[in-house]
């Protein structure tokens, strides 16, 4: 049976869904996107995902494709319609369709496509195994705190990092770590959380937010400042965060164990934070 997906206002078959060759996130990226995690068949994070999807939209001078109280509802329907139990749920909002140009379109209706995909958050090998990292020069644009469409030079990473046997690759710039590919990256020394501090050229992740409050209420000390390359595999731990991995462990980068190998204590217990609060957020235990 094929998924239903949602296509500006209507919830289709998968292969009934068609999008404009004209529209603008096909021809030129012009567009963001945004992911939720769904665990127990709900929702997580959803206040923090609208905050971030409305400042991406803003940054781009888009319009919101649908009333804001009906944007998580659509989310909502398309889990239910496809009775998503864990996984995520996709959506992405372009400029629209109209003839090619640079300068926007007047008058043309924004395009918003979201879709559900099933897989394990909660339980996996790379969760309790950890993952090998691959560095790899920064080349994306300097307007990174945008969740845009504009995927290709993670996309060139994530390929380089595979082709290494690593699951992520982190990007960097003048010697230090900026963020991984599709990730917030963070290592941790003394027992403290290091992690690079906001600006235009990291993502301000919903998952590095979130924990770094869950952080603070356990009391676990974080500083946010920039680190290098070299520091990393030097430290205690690695670790990332994102909406498909939650908390995962760095074990190797560019084949440097990082400490003894598995996933550390404090990387250990912020997933352990995070998913005790995903499971309170859906109303599970």
């Amino acid at each position: 049976m094929s998924r239903t997906v949602y296509l500006n206002g209507e919830f289709l078959a998968e292969e009934q869904a068609r999008v404009s060759i004209f529209d603008r996130g096909f021809v030129f990226g012009d567009g963001v996107y945004e992911v939720a995690p769904v665990i127990r068949g709900g929702l997580t994070d959803r206040a923090y995902l609208l905050e971030r999807l409305a400042r991406s939209l803003a940054e781009l001078r888009m319009a919101w494709p649908c009333a804001k109280d009906r944007f998580v509802g659509v989310l909502q329907e398309l889990v239910a319609r496809n009775s998503l139990t864990e996984g995520i749920v996709y959506v992405q909002v372009t400029r629209g369709a109209a003839d090619r140009q640079f300068t926007f379109p007047e008058g043309a209706p924004p395009t918003m496509a979201a879709y559900t995909q099933a897989m394990p958050l909660l339980d996996n090998a790379a969760a309790r195994d950890g993952i090998k990292v691959a560095s790899t020069d920064e080349l994306r644009w300097q307007r990174r705190d945008i969740k845009s469409l504009n995927l290709l030079a993670q996309v060139l990473a994530k390929q380089g990092a595979a082709e290494q046997g690593a699951a992520e690759a982190w990007m960097v710039e003048d010697g230090l770590v900026t963020e991984g590919a599709s990730s917030s990256a963070y290592i941790v020394s003394g027992g403290v959380v290091v992690t690079r501090p906001l600006s235009n050229r990291i993502l301000p992740g919903i998952r590095r937010r979130r924990l770094l409050e869950l952080a603070a209420e356990a009391g676990i000390d974080c500083q946010q400042r920039p680190f290098s390359l070299a520091e990393a595999k030097a430290a205690d731990e690695a670790f990332i965060s994102s909406a498909t991995t939650i908390v995962q462990g760095v074990v190797d980068i560019d084949g440097s164990r990082i400490g003894d190998g598995r996933p550390g204590p404090v990387s250990s217990r912020l997933r352990a934070l995070y998913v005790k609060h995903m499971l309170a957020e859906v109303g599970a235990s």
